[in-house]
């Protein structure tokens, strides 16, 4: 492909600089370029094969989580939502129930696929054979440690690269233990989440 490249460049100079010679030069052009179409066609299906991974506890999913997705999976070739059990925060809903959530308010990304996990991220990466950690940053104090995951994810797995987004103006403020905060003191949070994970928190703190 750089043979190509060169070539087509060395002959657009030639076109425009000998006046009487622009049609030969011309027609070395557009056999350059057609080379160098070639090569991209071929080349173009490898790019897009990018499988993503978004990490998160998603307790309970929110329209910010979905935000991002809806973003991501325009970008990459597919989206893993990974939802970890993260013991050391006592979700209040199970892995399973998470997992279930997740998929049922996903089902309009033909791309995206949620799984559970529950052993180091970069290891669930490379067993979905993902190529990039999709993180999101809602503000200035979710830098730094996102900063020190993303180092400690690559010296862990350098062939693993961390994205980040941040998400749309209207939900930047949202996070999933503000939902649950709102909704346990039976607020409105049909704003912030979908209609179903609004229901389901509403049951889940009728239990209590």
């Amino acid at each position: 492909m750089t043979n190509c490249v060169h070539e087509a460049i060395f002959n657009t100079s030639v076109m425009y600089a000998n006046g009487g010679r622009a049609i030969a030069a011309k027609c070395r052009y557009n056999k350059a370029l057609l080379c160098v179409s070639v090569h991209y066609r071929f080349l173009l299906p490898n790019i897009m094969q990018i499988i993503a991974i978004y990490p998160g506890t998603f307790d309970p999913i929110t329209n910010g989580h979905l935000d991002l997705i809806a973003r991501a999976s325009r970008l990459y070739h597919k989206i893993i939502v990974a939802v970890a059990v993260n013991r050391s925060k006592a979700p209040l809903f199970s892995l399973d129930e998470r997992v279930a959530l997740a998929k049922a308010v996903t089902p309009e990304f033909p791309n995206v696929e949620v799984i559970g996990f529950d052993n180091l991220l970069v290891d669930c990466a490379k067993e979905q054979g993902a190529n990039v950690i999709l993180r999101g940053l809602r503000a200035v104090s979710d830098f730094e440690y996102e900063f020190q995951l993303a180092g400690m994810n690559r010296r862990l797995a350098p062939q693993l690269e961390t994205m980040f987004l941040t998400p749309a103006e209207q939900y930047e403020f949202i996070s999933s233990s503000m939902i649950r905060e709102i909704a346990q003191l039976n607020g409105d949070v049909s704003s912030f989440v979908p209609e179903l994970v609004r229901q389901t928190l509403i049951q889940k703190f009728a239990e209590e």
